[in-house]
């Protein structure tokens, strides 16, 4: 494995929270078989980024994505996001760490929810 991918999201208390985050994991590794796909939270959940990326990197991976699975770059994608990817850089040298936007600055997922709220699901 080359390529680790980590699906980060902010984390809640609320036992079922994290269900489609695991959903949305399996299905990016269906899409990206070469690359092994984890969740990481940034508070109430294991695991941690910090976890996460040591996992990945104890495995082996040359290149980790972290995709923000936040809408907006708030607080948490402008300040802690890099401050957090800066650190785990630094304990994990031979890997690249690289960051993609938030979904909500993604244009093919915005046409998708703009498709579903106009569709009026029930």
């Amino acid at each position: 494995m080359t390529q680790g991918i980590v699906l980060f999201a902010h984390g809640s208390r609320e036992p079922d929270w994290s269900v489609p985050f695991a959903r949305l994991a399996r299905r990016v590794g269906e899409r990206r078989p070469g690359a092994r796909v984890v969740n990481a939270y940034l508070e109430h959940i294991a695991p941690t980024l910090d976890e996460a990326v040591a996992s990945l990197a104890a495995e082996g991976a040359h290149e980790i994505v972290v995709a923000p699975l936040f809408f907006a770059p708030g607080g948490h994608v402008r300040r802690d996001l890099p401050r957090l990817v800066a650190s785990l850089q630094a304990k994990h040298p031979a890997a690249s760490l690289r960051v993609l936007p938030t979904i909500g600055e993604a244009e093919v997922l915005l046409d998708a929810i703009a498709a579903w709220v106009a569709s009026d699901p029930r």
